[in-house]
């Protein structure tokens, strides 16, 4: 008993890949939705990450003058904002207990 291999066209799976870097959302997740195996799906993101493109082993040629991927800067900036996030929460949660402090007494 033989295993039927599915073939994805390139479009398919870069738009796989953007769902999951842009996103954030896990790969399995992301597989479950689009009805393809994670192994797979892990695989493109892999290749994506190190090659700058899910449909091609060879890497990307870099851009001129050091400067980021579309990709790259997409995920640069996902995770800048994700930064910023969880640091106005910490600030947050520092004034919270800071606040909640000066209302035990001393003593």
């Amino acid at each position: 008993m033989g295993s039927k291999q599915q073939k994805y066209d390139a479009e398919f799976r870069e738009g796989a890949v953007r769902i999951v870097i842009e996103t954030g959302k896990p790969i399995p997740e992301v597989a479950e939705d689009l009805g393809v195996h994670p192994g797979t799906l892990h695989s493109w993101v892999s290749r994506w990450r190190r090659n700058g493109s899910a449909s091609s082993d060879r890497p990307a040629p870099a851009a001129s003058g050091g400067r980021l991927r579309e990709g790259e800067r997409a995920e640069l900036e996902r995770l800048r904002r994700e930064m910023n996030e969880k640091n106005k929460r910490i600030r947050e949660l520092e004034r919270n207990v800071t606040s909640s402090n000066s209302a035990w007494p001393c003593g």
